[in-house]
């Protein structure tokens, strides 16, 4: 069973950049796909990108121009680089997984904090 362990977050300016990183404590190509979710306070959780096992990746509003998924297989880690960031993008930030069986994982998440 695959594990997912999020790191990467903490406080940046707005302007700012951060990368998040996912680890899996398995292999990450037995996934249908990767992908990171982020909640802010008081709202519902929403889907920032995604990532396919052969590398093909889909996103939301922040992924156009700001934000960039990765994965390398032979690492089995996942990452989403963020740039430009705002206040708005403030968040628990979540990975995620699809197993072969449909089973969604989940990491226990990674808190980043957008403020001057």
């Amino acid at each position: 069973q695959v594990q997912l362990v999020e790191s990467g977050g903490g406080l940046v300016q707005p302007g700012g950049s951060l990368r998040l990183s996912c680890a899996a404590t398995g292999s990450i190509s037995d996934l249908i796909n990767m992908g990171w979710y982020r909640q802010a306070p008081g709202k519902q959780r929403e889907f920032v990108a995604q990532i396919g096992s052969g590398g093909t990746t889909t996103g939301g509003e922040a992924l156009k121009g700001r934000f960039a998924i990765s994965r390398d297989n032979a690492k089995n880690m996942m990452y989403l680089q963020m740039n430009s960031l705002r206040p708005e993008d403030t968040a628990v930030y979540y990975c995620s997984a699809l197993e072969r069986n449909l089973r969604r994982i989940w990491g226990q998440g990674t808190q980043v904090t957008v403020s001057s």
